[in-house]
């Protein structure tokens, strides 16, 4: 047998031929016309070295060699149409696929919960994976298939390759203990100004907006304290006179730690603006869509923390962000 002959087509014009014993039947089967199935006859009988079909009174009847390859033929197409099922469709109550993302500490806090909630009602058998993966190599991973999708800011990534759609923007408040010796229910600038602060120099980009509001408007403040990471500033905040400035989503999440308050930034701040990105190289595949087309509705211009929530514990006046 000569395997090199043989294509897929093929395999189904002899697998027709097994079930219906007949050329013409075998075309109307496949949607093919009665010439093009005795020619695919034809090119099998050459690969398989055997007539395969003889004509006689009852019919095309299967030779020895074709009834020998109709159950492992069988078993070929079924495991061929059942593989290419699985890669060309996706049923998310049946998953079990692992989904890898990758986002800052915030971004854990923001959207993490969602993304839960909705692996719990709609991809019960699924799981996913978090990954603090460094800006400079983001696309990289993204490209290597190490990323199926990067959630929050990343101003960098706008590389050829790289998709994306606005989520919402996230807004700042400052957080202070409750007790401060200088700061009261409402933040002035002098206070802000005069105040010690608590800042954080982490690999995500969020503070940067911020830093350059601050910088264009040439205010200076003390920094006492720099951190890598936003976990830890709740608590040294709560037991500190230092203040810090960060996303509503940690003050929000923060609230029950003991002696901790947030106020309205003295000035507007642009808010943070969220995105969610995706390789084209994942473009069209079924479980990364579906991700990406369900966290965009769950997410799209909804920030779990609304202005009516922001406005009404703090006042805060914000302005549109840049990008």
């Amino acid at each position: 047998m000569d395997i090199r002959r043989l294509d897929l087509n093929l395999l189904r014009t002899l697998d027709a031929m097994l079930e219906t014993r007949s050329v013409s039947a075998a075309g109307r089967r496949l949607g093919s016309s009665q010439p093009a199935v005795s020619a695919a006859l034809a090119k099998l009988r050459i690969a398989f070295r055997d007539e395969l079909f003889v004509r006689t009174g009852n019919g095309m009847q299967p030779t020895s060699t074709a009834l020998a390859l109709a159950e492992p033929l069988r078993r070929i197409l079924e495991a061929i149409d059942r593989d290419l099922l699985r890669v060309t469709s996706f049923d998310p109550a049946t998953s079990t696929r692992r989904f890898t993302l990758s986002t800052s500490d915030i971004g854990e806090l923001v959207f993490l919960p969602r993304l839960i909630d909705l692996l719990h009602r709609e991809a019960p058998h699924a799981t996913a994976r978090a990954l603090a993966v460094p800006h400079a190599r983001l696309e990289e991973a993204m490209e290597r298939g190490e990323v199926d999708i990067a959630i929050g800011y990343f101003p960098d990534l706008t590389g050829p390759n790289i998709r994306s759609v606005a989520l919402f923007e996230h807004p700042f408040v400052c957080l202070v203990r409750a007790g401060h010796p200088t700061i009261g229910d409402t933040l002035s600038m002098e206070q802000f100004l005069s105040a010690d602060h608590l800042v954080v120099n982490q690999d995500g980009r969020s503070q940067e907006i911020f830093e350059r509001l601050m910088a264009e408007r040439r205010l200076k403040r003390r920094i006492m304290l720099h951190l890598p990471h936003f976990m830890s500033v709740p608590l040294l905040v709560a037991s500190t006179d230092l203040i810090s400035t960060v996303p509503l989503t940690l003050a929000i999440t923060s609230m029950n730690t003991p002696g901790l308050r947030y106020l309205a930034p003295p000035l507007p701040i642009p808010r943070i603006p969220l995105r969610l990105f995706w390789h084209r190289r994942m473009a069209n595949e079924p479980a990364i869509t579906w991700l990406r087309e369900r966290l965009r509705i769950e997410l799209a211009d909804r920030d779990p923390y609304p202005d009516t929530l922001l406005d009404r514990a703090t006042g805060l006046a914000t302005a549109p962000a840049s990008t």
